[in-house]
């Protein structure tokens, strides 16, 4: 055979290497349009952690989950959930007595938030009562949804019922809404202030009113506070009011709101009191009887003697002050009885008489 015969039988090197070639251009091809690949606004706020549908879910997921981590949950202040749970009941009368109309509130939930979070989240229009509580040397914020202004105006202002309160957007409201708003949020105050009396008397004066949330910023932005949500229900009428405390007022009462029951204790325990009764009844004590007390000099103690004679201002028939420690109990005379020295009680068991006495004889 022919070398040109060879030549056309057997492949080349670059041949050989077309497969390998096109593997490479293919897998290229693939990796180019895994890279051009852009997420979409649904895998975005997954990522995120954001769920605009759900806005009152208390689960969160990636990274928002791993940026409120820090906060603390409310759920490790037991005591707060008692209070909220009191200002529902107190507010229910207050609001009835109020309107006089027939008033349903409602504790939709309680949760942590940001405070800046909270302040972006407030559906405007709105007003905001911003309030100190003296005694926790901090501020709180209430907040009063547009549904509820003007429910309470149309009904503190003769409003029928079983008809929806008129809205009218894109204007302030007014002063004669504003002072009526005043008057709910002095209410609503009174009762909170009225719900923390078991667990520690605060008073809860308002401050001011505002309309924007950023002239009520009481906290940074970055620090956590507790959120509550009542509804409020007159009828076919009605709205919401948000309690939002940061954790830094509740700070000085941290200790009373970690506690699982209201006063650090159980009960009376009539066994265990019977028990103690007893036991003290047969404790032994020692007492003590006084003859005399008077006032020497360091010099004159220190130079004492044996053999010296020191004169009291006692005679045999003088009371002497019955002792137990340093606490006088009674008074008695001086006796003998065999060959022992005795002392009979002469007057009942008073610290007052003791006292008295004590004081005479100096």
């Amino acid at each position: 055979m022919s070398d040109t015969g060879v030549a056309d039988t057997e492949p080349g090197p670059l041949a050989a290497a077309e497969p390998f070639a096109e593997a490479e251009t293919f897998a290229e091809d693939r990796l180019g349009a895994a890279a051009e690949r852009v997420l979409n606004q649904d895998e975005i706020d997954s990522l995120l952690g954001f769920d605009l549908s759900d806005e009152d879910s208390a689960e969160r997921t990636g990274i928002r989950a791993i940026i409120n981590s820090a906060l603390v949950s409310y759920e490790r202040l037991p005591m707060l959930e008692i209070v909220f749970d009191r200002l529902v009941r107190l507010m229910t009368t207050s609001l009835r007595n109020f309107t006089s109309d027939n008033v349903e509130v409602s504790l939709d939930n309680i949760s942590s938030i940001r405070f800046g979070d909270y302040l972006n989240s407030i559906p405007l229009p709105a007003i905001l009562a911003v309030f100190r509580a003296e005694e926790l040397d901090n501020f709180g914020l209430l907040t009063v949804d547009s549904n509820l202004i003007y429910s309470i105006v149309d009904v503190l202002l003769g409003g029928r019922r079983g008809t929806a309160a008129l809205r009218i957007e894109g204007r302030p409201y007014t002063t004669i809404e504003r002072v009526l708003v005043q008057r709910m949020v002095e209410v609503i105050l009174a009762d909170a202030q009225a719900a923390f009396e078991p667990l520690t008397p605060v008073r809860l004066n308002l401050d001011r009113l505002e309309t924007n949330p950023r002239f009520a910023a009481i906290a940074r932005p970055a620090n956590a506070a507790i959120l509550v949500k009542l509804r409020i229900e007159m009828e076919d009428r009605g709205g919401r009011v948000e309690l939002l405390l940061p954790y830094a007022t509740l700070e000085p009462i941290r200790k009373l709101l970690l506690q699982q029951f209201m006063g650090e204790k159980f009960g009376r325990d009539n066994i265990w009191e019977g028990h103690l009764a007893t036991e003290l009844w047969t404790t032994e004590t020692e007492v003590r009887v006084v003859l005399d007390e008077q006032s020497a000099s360091l010099s004159t103690v220190l130079n004492l003697k044996v053999g010296d004679t020191f004169m009291l201002n006692a005679t045999p028939e003088s009371d002497v002050s019955i002792r137990c420690g340093t606490i006088p109990v009674t008074t008695g005379k001086m006796g003998r009885k065999g060959q022992h020295i005795a002392v009979r009680v002469d007057a009942p068991i008073s610290i007052e008489v003791a006292n008295s006495l004590t004081r005479g004889r100096r």
